[in-house]
């Protein structure tokens, strides 16, 4: 069975960043798909100001026509903290044990993986892609790890990709993308300036916000 990759987040809102990392880590793991899981309450950070329904919404429509993406609701229908570890264990025990799920992290939220509830229980229940881009280099950000996340990554790093559909979990992967300079801070400021987003995200999504006003001033 080939991985099933997991990308979690805010989105708020989706644009093509997220969409191109996507597609990029999947191609180049040979993915099964990739579940977008929008985050409803999320504990390492302050509450988005844009409603879990409304960034539920902009994930479904930024990813219809793509046969390889899914949306998978269960974080923004939950008013309490989402915390990636027990959504991991919920999904584990809904494919399988020999089924391999990929987390797929930046380069930045994984240097802060050491932070989050029960981290090291992550690794019992699927691999990690950790996805940079040409300027952010792997000895960059090697560098800054924290010693206890450093010495999992030493002890776990897969040197061959598809290592991934090996074994279900327990691995860390490192994956080039492309330099995609683009921000949901970016596009939430532009929209509050009354600048124009398009084409830092999908036409969709833009036409969402323009029906919903959101990340306007008023």
């Amino acid at each position: 069975m080939s991985p099933i990759g997991i990308l979690g987040g805010t989105f708020d809102p989706i644009h093509f960043g997220h969409l191109r990392l996507a597609q990029e880590v999947a191609d180049q793991l040979r993915l099964a798909e990739v579940r977008f899981i929008p985050s409803g309450t999320p504990p390492h950070r302050a509450a988005p100001g844009t409603l879990a329904a409304d960034r539920l919404a902009m994930v479904r429509l930024a990813v219809a026509g793509n046969a390889l993406f899914t949306v998978d609701p269960r974080e923004s229908s939950s008013t309490a903290p989402g915390y990636t570890v027990d959504t991991l264990t919920a999904l584990r025990s809904e494919v399988g044990a020999a089924q391999s799920l990929v987390m797929i992290l930046g380069a930045d939220a994984f240097l802060d993986l050491a932070t989050w509830s029960r981290w090291h229980q992550l690794f019992e229940l699927a691999h990690v892609a950790v996805a940079y881009r040409p300027g952010f280099p792997v000895d960059t950000w090697q560098s800054r790890m924290p010693q206890p996340l450093a010495a999992e990554y030493n002890a776990r790093l897969l040197h061959q990709p598809f290592s991934v559909h090996v074994a279900p979990a327990g691995g860390i992967v490192v994956v080039p993308i492309a330099e995609l300079n683009i921000s949901a801070t970016m596009i939430r400021d532009s929209l509050r300036q009354g600048k124009n987003p398009r084409y830092l995200l999908p036409d969709s999504i833009y036409q969402y916000i323009q029906e919903h006003m959101l990340y306007s001033e008023n």
